[in-house]
């Protein structure tokens, strides 16, 4: 979105409001999961079931982040980017705001190990980059605060900073557990936010779970990797806040989350002075961006290679890549494609098209 100006969502700015009274919610929750989740290392996430997915996922990312900095800086002919992460996690997008020369970031979790991690995240990259031939790196602040419940501007060092980008990645859903956390979630993305600005993320698809709900009639429903469970009334209309479900996905989640209306998304971010200016699946972004990002698609190991090179991945469920199998035999002078696993894909998005 942008401000007054702006791929799973995007929005631009003007507004002020008081915000939201506090209420108690599921957030500690959420913080409690993934503060305890552990950081099992490169290897092991190497070793990791999704392994591919993950890195598909950071594929979105890092293409989405590197569209709309580029896309910023064109508009206004300014390289200075200021950037608000909201949910920052342990720090994975850090690398991205310095491939993008950025100028500060703002990083701001709910979980208060997560962001502890992040600053020696970015501590350990500020170390590496003074060691190296390019000293510049951005400055950086750390927040632990709900972006539900608490107005973030009163935590920034500086309380007129104003923002370029404000990114919230994988998260958004989280806020909309009520009116007034939706509300106040999208008033701290756009407050600061400069006219022109953008506010980008991505989020799971709301039509699309309801969808796949509807289709097995059942509250549960997933496959060898995820599982969601709904723990609202199936049976009646869902409601714009709170439709609450159970989310599992191998070695990444366990929590709780809300389906995100999005036609009420795009009204609270009209009421706080933003305008939505894309909205992209994950397999239409993909195959906008998958020339542009070849490159980047094959260093960051983000599609499995089908067949596989060695043997170890040889010995994988070929159920799960009957769908690489058709390809290739429909396209004989197609010999290897890169792919995902069926039930990976099926996390995702159904409609995946192949890069070879």
């Amino acid at each position: 979105m942008s401000k007054m100006k702006s791929n799973d969502e995007l929005i631009e700015k003007n507004t002020s409001e008081s915000p939201p009274s506090s209420k108690k919610n599921f957030t500690s929750v959420v913080a409690a999961h993934y503060n305890t989740l552990e950081d099992k290392g490169l290897d092991a996430r190497n070793k990791s079931r999704i392994v591919y997915l993950r890195n598909f996922n950071n594929w979105i990312k890092s293409m989405l982040i590197n569209e709309f900095a580029a896309k910023y800086k064109k508009n206004t002919q300014c390289e200075s980017i200021n950037v608000l992460d909201m949910c920052c996690g342990k720090g994975g997008d850090l690398l991205k705001w310095k491939n993008n020369d950025v100028k500060h970031v703002i990083c701001v979790d709910v979980a208060k190990i997560s962001v502890e991690q992040c600053e020696q995240r970015y501590n350990e990259m500020k170390e590496r980059t003074f060691n190296s031939k390019h000293k510049n790196i951005f400055s950086a602040e750390f927040i632990v605060a709900d972006c539900t419940k608490v107005r973030l501007k009163d935590y920034f060092q500086k309380k007129n900073q104003l923002l370029d980008i404000v990114s919230c990645q994988f998260s958004f859903h989280y806020s909309f557990e009520s009116l007034s956390q939706a509300e106040c979630m999208i008033r701290n993305a756009a407050e600061n936010l400069r006219s022109g600005g953008f506010f980008i993320g991505t989020i799971p698809d709301a039509n699309d779970i309801v969808l796949r709900q509807k289709k097995v009639n059942q509250t549960t429903f997933g496959n060898d990797i995820f599982k969601i469970q709904f723990i609202c009334d199936v049976k009646k209309q869902f409601p714009l806040f709170g439709a609450k479900y159970e989310f599992f996905l191998e070695d990444v989640v366990n929590c709780p989350e809300f389906l995100v209306h999005f036609p009420t998304f795009i009204k609270l971010a009209e009421k706080f002075g933003l305008k939505l200016v894309k909205k992209e699946r994950f397999f239409d972004f993909y195959n906008r961006m998958k020339e542009e990002g070849r490159g980047l698609l094959g260093r960051m190991q983000a599609l499995q290679a089908y067949p596989p090179f060695d043997d170890a991945e040889g010995q994988r469920n070929k159920n799960e890549y009957i769908h690489a199998e058709t390809y290739l035999k429909e396209n004989p002078l197609c010999n290897r494609v890169g792919t995902l696993s069926f039930s990976e894909w099926e996390v995702g998005c159904k409609d995946f098209k192949f890069n070879h």
